[in-house]
């Protein structure tokens, strides 16, 4: 995996409150419907930085920074059902400044949380999901008591980068130089900085297992993105997850994986605004 140019995204927040108070970031770029973009475990608004250029030409651009990362703010005790609220607000919001539904794209736990704020908004016109919904195997998403242990030791003793490749490698089950890659990458930094929110998510994505009545009350069209060299551990069995939606699809980004927003940047565009101009 080789990871492309960095880019960046040269502008300051619209802070959106969640209903418990906490300031969510929304960093807007771009012209057209609104497009909300949210980062998986680790990331922050900037690991869509290659991608954001290849979609502001037709779609206005909401990269969020999820709660505890970034520029946005964090409450005292965690909760996926916190970070569902804080998205349904950000795309509320969102909706209402626009006048009118939204596109919302998820990725890994991102996905997971996007999956839940479909289920809370009325103001959603299409989802995209890549690599992240909840899972009709938990055990595809429950990481080993002993492997959770070791990422809080890690942290409890400062050692923030540890834990990421700690992570990377059980969880992502990323090659050594695909983790060598995204130390080298400019959003390195970020991703050592939220550190700390790795092992709450771990726990949260474990507890959501896959609910077939409530992806049969997303009414809108769903697209289910995986990369074609993802393990099946990460793909976690999107047919299955499709089959239960209303209208959905599955689409597959050829000789991707898991971060096709740093590889592939184009492949991801492309694929996500064919299915926005249907």
């Amino acid at each position: 995996m080789t990871i492309a140019t960095a880019q960046t995204i040269p502008i300051r927040p619209t802070l959106v409150a969640s209903p418990d108070g906490t300031q969510i970031a929304v960093f807007v770029s771009g012209a057209g419907r609104p497009l909300v973009l949210v980062p998986g475990t680790t990331s922050d608004h900037t690991t869509w930085r290659l991608v954001v250029p290849l979609l502001e030409p037709n779609v206005e651009v909401n990269a969020v920074d999820r709660r505890g990362r970034g520029a946005s703010g964090d409450g005292p005790a965690y909760a996926l059902e916190r970070e569902v609220e804080d998205l349904a607000a950000v795309v509320d919001a969102t909706a209402a400044r626009w006048g009118g539904p939204v596109d919302l794209l998820g990725h890994s736990y991102g996905g997971n949380v996007a999956f839940g704020a479909a289920l809370r908004t009325s103001n959603l016109r299409r989802l995209v999901l890549y690599e992240g919904w909840p899972v009709p195997d938990v055990a595809d998403r429950t990481m080993a008591p002993d492997i959770l242990a070791h990422l809080d030791d890690l942290l409890a003793h400062g050692r923030r980068a540890e834990a990421l490749e700690a992570f990377f490698r059980e969880m992502v089950q990323v090659t050594e130089e695909e983790i060598a890659n995204i130390k080298a990458s400019p959003a390195w930094s970020a991703r050592v900085a939220a550190a700390p929110t790795v092992p709450r998510e771990l726990r949260a994505f474990g507890e959501q297992a896959f609910d077939p009545a409530s992806a049969a009350r997303i009414d809108v069209p769903v697209l289910l993105l995986v990369g074609s060299e993802s393990p099946d551990e990460i793909l976690a069995d999107p047919e299955v997850v499709a089959a239960a939606f209303p209208d959905a699809r599955i689409g597959v980004l050829n000789g991707q994986a898991h971060m096709a927003q740093l590889t592939a940047p184009e492949a991801l565009a492309a694929a996500v605004l064919d299915f926005l101009s249907d």
